[in-house]
């Protein structure tokens, strides 16, 4: 018996999560999960709370120097973090 309309285990996952409008979620938490791995440890220690709202993450930082020093390469953060996950998730970051 020979089955045409056959689809990878992953495209279907793929369109489950998309029909059930769960992969922006997915990815939202994939990209924060990210965060330590694209700023390293040194910096994800000031990192007080991360949320995304309307594809802005927000970031609460325990040091103002730090805080200074990221919103200079603010851009190029958001371009990392959305590359590490593979989608266009955020398009601003805001520190607070």
């Amino acid at each position: 018996m020979k089955r045409n309309n056959a689809v990878s285990i992953g495209d279907a996952i793929r369109k489950f999560l998309r029909d059930e409008r769960l992969e922006s979620p997915l990815n939202e938490q994939r990209l924060i999960n990210a965060w330590k791995e694209v700023l390293g440890p040194g910096i994800a220690s000031y990192t007080d709370g991360l949320f995304i709202k309307n594809q802005i993450l927000y970031v609460h930082l325990t040091s103002a120097a730090l805080r200074q020093e990221l919103m200079m390469g603010r851009e190029l953060l958001v371009k990392n973090l959305n590359r590490q996950v593979g989608a266009q998730v955020i398009t601003n970051i805001i520190f607070r």
